[in-house]
C-alpha cells in the first residue's frame, strides 16, 4: 500500500508542478540576488526554476552559461571562477523573462550555523551599541536566514543580501560577523556572510541524509529516520484509503442520507520539525546549496550534552554530509571551523560537558577543520557568553593561517599530544605549546591524577619548557591525568599567544571518580 500511495503522491505532485510551470517565469533562489558576494577561485553555480524545456542564458561580463530546464522545471549553469576580488558586477538571467542582478562583489563567502551561541546577534553582544555604530562596511554583505524547518528540502527562504551597516548588522550572528570583519580587514577583500542558526537545536536536524549514510556509526539514527518515514507512508496510505471510501460513499448517497465526516488530514510530515533528523537542513541549509562558499563556522553542542564521543560521529556526519551535497569543484573539503563550548553550570554529571569537549577535540582529526577553545571566555551562570568578538577572532586565526596561508600566525592553544610517566610524575606534551605559561601568573589550575584505583585527586602542575609535569602526594604511581575535566573548569594554562589549552584526559575510564572542583 505504501508504495502505491508514494507513486500516487509523486504523480499528483508532478502534474501540479507541470501545470503551475507551463508558463512560468525564470525564478532564482533568494541567495542569488542583488548585493551578493560570489566566492572567488571556484566555478560559480547559478540555478533556479523555469518552464520545463525553457532555455535559460546567464551572462556576467564576458562569461555566458546556457541551460535547459528539465521536466521538473530545474536548470543550472556553471560560470568560470572569478580570479579578482571586488566589483561591482552585474548579471543577467534570461529565459522568457529576464532578471537583472546588480551590485555583485567577488570575494570570500562564509556561512555560520548551529544553535543559540551562533544565532546570538551583534545587538546582544559585548559593547553592542559601539559595535553597531561602527559597522559601516559596504563590502561586507549579510544574508540572514529566518528560522524555518521542513520535512522535505526547501528551495527558497525569506531572506535577502544587504550591505553591512549600522542599520542592518544588529540581527547578524555576532560570531560570524566578527569573524568576517576580521577576514575583510586582514585580506582587504569583500566578504559575504550567511547566518543560518537556530537556538536550542540538536545537531541531528542539521545533518542531511547523505551524512547519515556516510557514517556507519550513525546507523541507529538512520534506522530511526527511516522508521518514521515508513510510518508516515503508512499513514498517508490510510488517509488516501479513507478519502477514497468517503468519495465512494458520497457518490451513491441519496437525498437525506446520513454521511460520515470528511476524513481529517492529511498527516503531517514527521521530519517537519526543528528537532527531528534533517528538518533544519531541509529548511535552512538546502535553499543555499550549491551557492559557492569558502567554508562554514559551527557553534553548537549544548543540546547534545551527555552524548559524549557519539557527538564526534554526529559531527562527522554533519561535515561529510554538507561537503557531499555542496560537492564544490576546487573546494570539496571546504573548511569547517567550530567553537568548543564554554564552561557552564549545566548541573547533573559534571563530566558530561568534558565528554562533549573530548568529542569536539576529536573532530580535529577530520580534514580541514579547526577549533577555537573558549575555557577563558565564560559566564558560568549564563550559557551565552556575550564576548563574541574573541570567539570570532579565534576562529579567524584558524582561517587566516590554514585557509589563507598566514603561516606565521599562532592559531591554536595547546592540544594534548602524549603522556610519559616516570618516578611518580607524569609529563604531558602538547601541540601548539610554544611559550607555555599561566594566564594569570598563578599556579596552574584544574589538574588531577589517578592511580590504578581510578580515583582522581587534585594535582600540582608545573611548566618545564614546553611540557607540564603533574604529580600528587597521594598518588605514588600515577596512571592517568585529567585537565579541566569538569563543567565549571576555567583552567589558566595558555601558550605564548595567550590561547588557552583544551581540556583533555589520558584515560577512557567510564567508572572513575573525578576529582572534586
Amino acid at each position: 500500500m505504501k508504495f502505491v500511495c508514494r507513486s500516487l503522491l509523486i504523480g499528483v505532485a508532478s502534474l501540479l508542478w507541470s501545470a503551475s510551470h507551463a508558463t512560468a517565469d525564470v525564478r532564482l533562489p533568494e541567495v542569488i540576488s542583488n548585493n551578493m558576494v560570489l566566492q572567488m577561485d571556484i566555478p560559480i553555480p547559478i540555478w533556479g526554476d523555469a518552464a520545463p524545456g525553457e532555455e535559460v542564458v546567464v551572462t556576467m561580463g564576458e562569461a555566458v552559461g546556457r541551460s535547459t530546464a528539465d521536466e521538473a522545471g530545474k536548470w543550472k549553469v556553471i560560470l568560470p571562477a572569478l580570479k579578482t576580488a571586488g566589483g561591482p558586477r552585474e548579471m543577467s538571467v534570461k529565459g522568457k523573462n529576464e532578471i537583472k542582478i546588480t551590485n555583485i562583489l567577488a570575494g570570500e563567502v562564509w556561512a555560520g550555523s548551529g544553535q543559540s551561541n551562533m544565532q546570538w546577534n551583534v545587538a546582544q553582544s559585548t559593547n553592542a551599541q559601539e559595535e553597531i555604530a561602527k559597522a559601516t562596511f559596504p563590502k561586507i554583505r549579510l544574508f540572514i536566514i529566518p528560522l524555518t524547518h521542513s520535512g522535505t528540502p526547501s528551495e527558497h527562504v525569506a531572506a535577502q543580501w544587504v550591505e553591512c551597516s549600522p542599520q542592518t548588522v544588529a540581527g547578524s550572528s555576532a560570531v560570524l560577523y566578527f569573524f568576517g570583519r576580521e577576514i575583510h580587514q586582514q585580506l582587504d577583500v569583500p566578504v559575504g556572510l550567511i547566518t543560518t542558526a537556530w537556538g536550542g537545536t540538536r545537531i541531528q536536524p542539521w545533518i542531511p541524509p547523505q551524512g547519515y549514510t556516510a557514517i556507519p556509526e550513525l546507523d541507529g539514527e538512520k534506522k530511526e529516520m527511516l522508521g518514521m518515514l515508513d510510518a508516515y507512508a503508512d499513514a498517508i496510505g490510510n488517509y488516501a484509503g479513507a478519502i477514497k471510501t468517503w468519495n465512494e460513499t458520497f457518490k451513491v448517497a441519496k437525498p437525506g442520507d446520513s454521511l460520515p465526516a470528511v476524513p481529517a488530514g492529511p498527516p503531517g510530515h514527521p521530519l517537519n520539525s526543528n528537532y527531528q533528523h534533517t528538518g533544519l537542513y531541509n529548511g535552512m541549509i538546502h535553499p543555499i546549496v550549491p551557492f559557492g562558499i569558502r567554508g562554514f563556522l559551527w557553534y553548537q553542542g549544548e543540546s547534545n550534552n551527555g552524548q559524549g564521543m557519539h557527538y564526534y560521529q554526529l559531527k562527522r556526519g554533519l561535515i561529510e554530509g554538507w561537503r557531499s551535497v555542496w560537492n564544490q569543484e576546487g573546494n570539496r573539503d571546504f573548511p569547517f571551523l567550530f567553537a568548543q563550548l564554554a564552561p557552564y553550570t549545566y548541573g547533573g554529571d559534571p563530566t558530561a560537558l568534558p565528554g562533549i569537549w573530548e568529542a569536539q577535540t576529536a573532530t580535529l582529526q577530520v580534514k580541514n577543520t579547526g577549533m577555537a577553545v573558549l575555557t577563558d571566555i565564560t559566564t558560568l551562570n549564563d550559557i551565552h557568553p556575550p564576548n563574541k568578538q574573541e570567539v570570532g577572532h579565534r576562529l579567524s586565526l584558524w582561517a587566516l593561517a590554514n585557509t589563507y596561508g598566514r603561516k606565521e600566525l599562532v592559531y591554536s592553544g595547546p592540544l594534548y599530544k602524549s603522556i610519559k610517566i616516570e618516578g611518580g610524575k607524569a609529563t604531558i606534551t602538547f601541540d601548539h605549546a610554544s611559550g607555555l605559561k599561566s594566564r594569570d601568573g598563578k599556579a596552574l589550575t584544574w589538574w588531577s591524577v589517578a592511580g590504578e584505583d581510578k580515583h582522581f585527586v587534585p594535582a600540582v602542575a608545573t611548566i618545564e619548557g614546553d611540557t607540564v609535569v603533574v604529580s600528587a602526594a597521594q598518588v605514588s604511581q600515577p596512571v592517568a591525568v585529567r585537565f579541566g575535566w569538569h563543567q565549571l573548569a576555567e583552567p589558566n594554562l595558555v601558550n605564548a599567544a595567550g590561547l588557552p589549552a583544551s581540556p583533555f584526559r589520558t584515560d577512557s575510564w567510564t567508572d572513575a571518580v573525578n576529582a572534586a572542583p
